[in-house]
């Protein structure tokens, strides 16, 4: 290698490792951004008190809590599931209930991901495989609808639900995430048209159905777009707040995180007192979604359909 050409080399080097760098520190800062608001939350509830100028407190040393110091404290969880403790008396009184609320919410999140995923599927596998007439113009009458917001609908929504008797519940949540959940068939139908089609044609000459093929040859082969449209309806109601608060308004018995965790704040006359222990729920309530995401992230880059045709 002549002396130009190191030098264009070297050159050449430098840009790459200048340019890495500044990719590095944006996604870092970027980073920092995202995560600073979710440690401030999970600092907050470990706090023996609210302060909002504290934002990681002491050890719960003696002379800090002496000292009249904000500490580290399970309290907020402990209140946030068996009440309030009484100064006077040192029972616990529930002000709110919460764990009705968790129940409400992981009842709506696992029935509605479940059916929704079937139908999500299904839908797709459908508009992916099977040739009819009317393919191309429901899959442009779904598309058009789907640019409609979907709050547009909630007025109607309601009357309709309250005309059969299912406005205020849990089941009408479920009902209506449910309804709608075939016009979310783009990703996966996207995926099961990158499977060979030879694989159904090899199914069918050993004698398989339609349905067979389906639950026997795409199914195995499709595990990330499974786990992705579940988690997608899983996320969806978990953290869904208009729908839900539109619909169990009147009725506590009904409401979900979302909804419950909001008129804490918004409604309870000390708000300073209760702040911790919201910011505790907020934590608990995320739990699940972290998990799920940590332990499915795997099937996200697992080529599965690569080399599904061996000879």
């Amino acid at each position: 290698m002549n002396r130009e050409a190191k030098t264009h080399y070297r050159s050449h080097k430098r840009k790459i490792i200048t340019r890495n760098i500044l990719v590095y520190t944006i996604l870092v800062i970027i980073s920092i951004i995202w995560l600073v608001p979710f440690f401030y939350l999970v600092m907050q509830s470990l706090t023996s008190a609210y302060n909002p100028t504290v934002i990681i407190p002491a050890l719960p040393t003696e002379d800090n809590i002496q000292a009249g110091k904000v500490v580290f404290s399970f309290e907020n969880y402990i209140t946030l599931f068996a009440g309030m403790k009484n100064s006077s008396t040192g029972a616990r009184e529930l002000v709110y209930n919460f764990k009705v609320w968790y129940l409400n919410t992981l009842l709506i999140a696992l029935i509605s991901s479940v059916i929704e995923t079937v139908l999500i599927l299904g839908t797709s596998y459908a508009f992916s495989r099977l040739r009819f007439k009317a393919r191309k113009p429901l899959m442009k009458l779904i598309l058009v609808l789907g640019m409609f917001p979907g709050f547009l609908s909630m007025i109607i929504i309601y009357f309709i639900l309250k005309l059969i008797g299912m406005e205020g519940n849990i089941f009408s949540l479920i009902f209506i995430y449910v309804a709608g959940s075939a016009m979310q068939y783009y990703i996966a139908k996207g995926f099961f048209d990158t499977i060979p089609k030879s694989l159904d044609e090899a199914a069918m000459i050993d004698g398989a159905n339609k349905n067979t093929i389906f639950f026997r040859v795409i199914m195995p082969l499709s595990k990330p777009i499974i786990v992705y449209t579940f988690l997608i309806t899983f996320t969806a109601p978990w953290g869904d707040f208009m729908m839900a608060s539109y619909l169990a308004a009147g009725n506590s018995s009904a409401w979900t995180v979302a909804v419950g965790l909001r008129t804490m704040i918004t409604t309870l006359v000390d708000q300073q007192k209760y702040f911790p222990v919201f910011c505790a729920g907020g934590v608990v309530t995320s739990i699940p979604i972290m998990v799920l995401f940590f332990w499915l992230q795997k099937y996200y880059v697992e080529g599965i359909t690569g080399g599904a045709v061996k000879g």
